[in-house]
């Protein structure tokens, strides 16, 4: 019973975001979407900035504590409607909070019971992790290819002190969502001069530059693992 409680955190954020997925609310968020109400979105936010600020820290915050798919969305819809540095500081704030949310409720739920040892395979994956725990968290929280949720909860079973995965989060996620609003950006300067999503955007250089960055750390992986059997004896 007491092992149902500690899981109840964490179910209750993953049944939530479950819920949201598969309610098409995202849809909402969608670049053609937020194109199309664009001009009125603009000046709800111009007439109550500070309230839409903190509507869109909370939406980001929300959509990460409960890791569901397709975050980016939103942080790519902040850059359209915020501008790129607003729109990046308030989904980094937003990523964050959310991040320490599914992060304690991770631990909380993964805590080894007072007197119980974990099984051996879990004591060696941690005791390897714990050797080198700089380089595997900021590598987990750099690559835009694992999800974001995910590398979240790993690192939380993996028993990350909280100092670390804070520090990873706010570098890792600040770099992630300035690519993501920069797109944003791109997106919506594309949309103002054509009128609708064209080819023009493959030209674009504030459109192509965070796509081509998040193409290279996506690839660090492959990278370092070339690398390392190359240097190897």
């Amino acid at each position: 019973m007491k092992r149902l409680r500690s899981l109840l955190p964490l179910l209750f954020l993953v049944l939530v975001g479950t819920g949201l997925f598969f309610s098409g609310v995202l849809d909402r968020f969608g670049p053609t979407h937020i194109a199309a109400e664009r001009q009125e979105l603009q000046q709800q936010i111009a007439q109550h900035p500070l309230r839409s600020a903190a509507i869109h820290v909370a939406i980001i915050g929300a959509a990460i504590s409960t890791g569901i798919p397709g975050a980016v969305v939103l942080i790519i819809a902040g850059g359209m409607l915020f501008g790129t540095v607003l729109g990046a500081v308030l989904s980094s704030i937003g990523v964050l909070l959310g991040s320490v949310v599914l992060y304690s409720a991770s631990r909380f739920a993964f805590a080894t019971p007072s007197g119980a040892a974990p099984p051996a395979l879990v004591e060696r994956l941690r005791q390897s992790y714990h050797a080198h725990p700089l380089s595997y968290t900021f590598f987990l929280r750099f690559v835009p290819l694992f999800p974001f949720g995910s590398v979240t909860v790993a690192l939380a079973w993996l028993r990350c002190p909280f100092w670390l995965f804070l520090l990873a989060t706010g570098i890792g996620g600040s770099l992630t969502t300035s690519m993501e609003s920069l797109i944003g950006a791109g997106l919506a300067d594309n949309l103002a001069e054509n009128g609708t999503i064209s080819s023009h955007l493959l030209s674009d250089p504030w459109f192509i530059v965070p796509m081509l960055a998040m193409a290279l750390l996506a690839l660090l992986p492959v990278l370092l693992n070339h690398r390392r059997r190359h240097s190897g004896p």
